[in-house]
């Protein structure tokens, strides 16, 4: 998969391609249904598959830190495009310029001469340009004068559910993990490289690998059972927090704390995904270390249990 990182690096397709236009948040199975759609068209006409996402996500640029909670940051989304059937994944700005360009001229300017798009697979839902002129009808209409077609991407459903990312946003905020898994079609996990910390969880005999979440909104918090992967081909068991630390200094910054079973080895700079596998509890402020303490002692506990059972199944 080639990452196009801005228009501005963008050649055009001499032959055309086949695209699809979103946030794409999570990559759940409805997503993944879009992108086997696309697939499809694009070997049926031998053009090139070019899924087009924003960054910073529109919501995020209108809405600022009162935005929903991505499940899913850029590196992390590009990842997981990259394990799909794409050819080209376009990384666009969303700026001012952006968000107030004409619908129409998006559409010429970018779709058409820069893109080359020949067919396109966009929700009957969406809207771009100024105030949102531009939606599926208009695409539709100037398809026919630019020489491509539009498909819609039909929502995808699951036990009679709509899967969206603000669905599994939902099941996250509740705890309900195996929902969220159900809708991603893989646990839900979050990579990230491994970094220094205070090293407080050593003098309380728990060391954790942490990793800087450089987000305010997260769409999960607490402690879980998880498994880390990316060290050595292996997957490890542990128990991971979620949260700001209110023990300790309550800060605004969030950060994932894992405690990895029976591991000792430094594995600061290394790129991990963490798995999280069934919520233990909420994140609780304690009136001292020792009370913290003799409470990770049972969550470390919980979370071997929970491995030991499903380890039975």
């Amino acid at each position: 998969m080639k990452l196009i990182r801005g228009l501005s690096h963008l050649q055009a397709f001499e032959q055309g391609c086949v695209l699809t236009i979103g946030n794409f948040d999570g990559l759940h199975l409805g997503h993944t249904a879009v992108i086997k759609k696309l697939a499809e068209r694009g070997q049926e006409l031998s053009l090139p598959v070019v899924v087009m996402v924003f960054e910073p996500q529109p919501l995020e640029y209108f809405l600022g830190d009162n935005a929903p909670s991505r499940l899913m940051r850029l590196r992390e989304k590009v990842i997981e495009f990259s394990k799909l059937p794409v050819d080209n994944l376009l990384i666009v700005s969303f700026n001012r310029c952006f968000a107030n360009g004409d619908a129409e001229q998006f559409i010429e300017n970018i779709l058409v001469k820069q893109l080359n798009v020949k067919h396109l697979v966009i929700g009957d839902d969406f809207h771009f340009g100024k105030a949102r002129r531009g939606n599926f009808a208009l695409l539709k209409e100037k398809g026919k004068d630019y020489g491509f077609s539009v498909e819609d991407t039909r929502s995808c459903y699951i036990e009679g559910q709509r899967v969206s990312s603000t669905l599994i946003r939902d099941a996250l905020g509740e705890g309900d993990l195996d929902q969220a898994k159900h809708l991603l079609g893989r646990s839900y996990s979050i990579c990230g490289r491994i970094a220094h910390g205070d090293k407080r969880g050593r003098t309380l005999g728990y060391p954790t690998a942490n990793i800087k979440m450089f987000r305010k909104n997260t769409p999960i918090n607490g402690v879980f059972a998880v498994t880390m992967t990316g060290l050595e081909g292996r997957e490890y068991e542990g128990v991971a927090n979620v949260g700001t630390r209110p023990t300790f200094d309550g800060g605004s910054k969030v950060l994932l704390e894992t405690h990895l079973f029976d591991f000792n080895k430094e594995i600061y700079g290394c790129y991990v995904e963490v798995h999280f596998k069934q919520k233990i509890r909420d994140e609780m402020q304690f009136q001292s270390f020792e009370q913290l303490q003799a409470q990770i002692v049972k969550d470390v506990l919980s979370a071997k249990k929970i491995f030991s059972e499903n380890n039975k199944l």
